[in-house]
């Protein structure tokens, strides 16, 4: 797994975070609240991606009945390779998708995306629920 830190970050890098709640600009996202996925564990880690098609799913799978949000947001400190993603589906982490510990501060919010169609929507809740009944989290911290 790769490590990355601050310093070796380029600054012009954006990164999302899709999520159905709604935040406001300054707002600090911290690990410790329900995770939006899986059995409603308490979540070890923020997840957040360079890449907008990764929030967009994160943002139409969200618990809750709100509508999708994606949010710029900022790491506050040490981040590291999403192992969900990485290491068990697409090794080199070209999803760009990455966890921290330490919080992300929103920065501001993506208004215009396109989001997948109902047929690709159903088929990925089929293959969360399938892993579910597996007994598998489809985040494992």
């Amino acid at each position: 797994m790769s490590m990355n830190t601050n310093e070796n970050q380029q600054t012009e890098v954006m990164y999302y975070h899709g999520t159905k709640a709604h935040l406001v600009i300054g707002e600090l996202l911290l690990p410790g609240f329900m995770s939006n996925f899986g059995t409603g564990k308490y979540a070890k880690y923020v997840y957040f991606a360079a890449a907008t098609e990764a929030a967009i799913w994160g943002a139409e799978l969200a618990q809750g009945d709100g509508p999708g949000r994606i949010y710029i947001v900022e790491p506050v400190g040490h981040f590291e390779d999403d192992p969900n993603l990485t290491d068990k589906k697409f090794p080199g982490n070209p999803t760009k998708s990455y966890r921290t510990k330490h919080g992300l501060k929103v920065v501001g919010e993506l208004k215009e995306w396109q989001g997948h169609t109902a047929e690709q929507l159903e088929q990925m809740r089929a293959g969360i629920e399938k892993l579910r009944q597996q007994g598998l989290e489809a985040i494992e911290d």
